[in-house]
């Protein structure tokens, strides 16, 4: 529960879309073991740091009062000790059998989501998704820096489809959840600014990420696969998004957030079989 070992198999699906798009082929063994472990450990470590610093909060929120750190099954010194430890090795790992860049991109997301996110924008203000966004939309790059050594435009493209998932994701769990960050002083968009105006900027978010899936056809790097992918899942993101707005529900928004999860999903091993046929 420290890991969320969900949210990291989610971020090494696009790891390794990263990886076979930017290598244009199916990337060597040793290369892929060793950046999808230093990856899995740089996620669990961050997210153990994250429930470290959160721990506070954690507590008097429903959806988080049974994590190990506010339930009391661990103390916060094991949290906090396999956090950093698990960055440690992540980096290092990297470092020592991928290459430098590749490290340093693991790293800043490591810093990007412990120590701006979760210390800085998450308690202070009503864009800390947003701005948070990119901690997550990191993992990516560090794929493709691992079989190339560099970024490219294209590259950045994949970053920005994850930075621009992130807030309807989100914030569609906060819709279901708006009392929970009321009661921890979580200044999220629906506490702020309401549900009416959390749901339109879902849609809103919606249509710029499905219209930025649909730009990466244009560098070349995928073809009709992905394309077609690309507009199934993106027409119907955009069908649940509009739902969204309609049904003042929790229903929607929650099946709204499930779906994001596996449109994210489907959307990056898209790039990935687009790449290997």
């Amino acid at each position: 529960m420290l890991s969320k070992p969900l949210i990291v198999a989610l971020l090494l699906v696009t790891t390794y879309a990263g990886m076979v798009v930017g290598g244009q082929e199916i990337p060597d063994l040793a290369v892929t073991f060793w950046t999808m472990l230093g990856g899995a450990l740089a996620a669990a470590g961050s997210s153990a740091l994250n429930q470290f610093i959160d721990r506070d909060i954690d507590g008097s929120m429903q959806r988080t009062a049974r994590r190990p750190l506010p339930a009391g099954r661990l103390q916060p010194a094991e949290g906090l000790a396999y956090g950093i430890a698990a960055c440690l090795a992540a980096f290092f790992l990297l470092a020592g059998f991928v290459n430098l860049l590749t490290a340093l991109l693991s790293l800043a997301g490591m810093i990007y989501y412990v120590l701006i996110y979760s210390i800085w924008l998450k308690r202070l203000t009503v864009q800390n998704i947003v701005i948070g966004g990119g901690a997550g939309a990191i993992p990516p790059l560090v794929g493709w820096a691992a079989v190339t050594g560099s970024l490219n435009i294209p590259s950045l493209l994949l970053f920005a489809i994850i930075f621009l998932w992130t807030p309807p994701h989100f914030w569609a769990l906060a819709l279901v959840r708006r009392n929970d960050y009321a009661r921890a002083q979580v200044p999220m968009l629906p506490v702020v600014r309401g549900a009416t105006a959390t749901r339109w900027q879902i849609f809103i978010y919606s249509l710029e990420l499905v219209a930025l899936t649909l730009l990466i056809p244009l560098f070349r790097i995928t073809g009709s696969v992905y394309l077609i992918s690309a507009v199934v899942l993106g027409a119907y993101l955009i069908y649940s998004a509009w739902r969204v707005v309609k049904d003042d529900g929790n229903k929607v928004a929650w099946r709204m957030y499930k779906y994001t999860s596996m449109y994210l999903m489907l959307l990056f091993l898209a790039l990935v079989i687009d790449v290997l046929v």
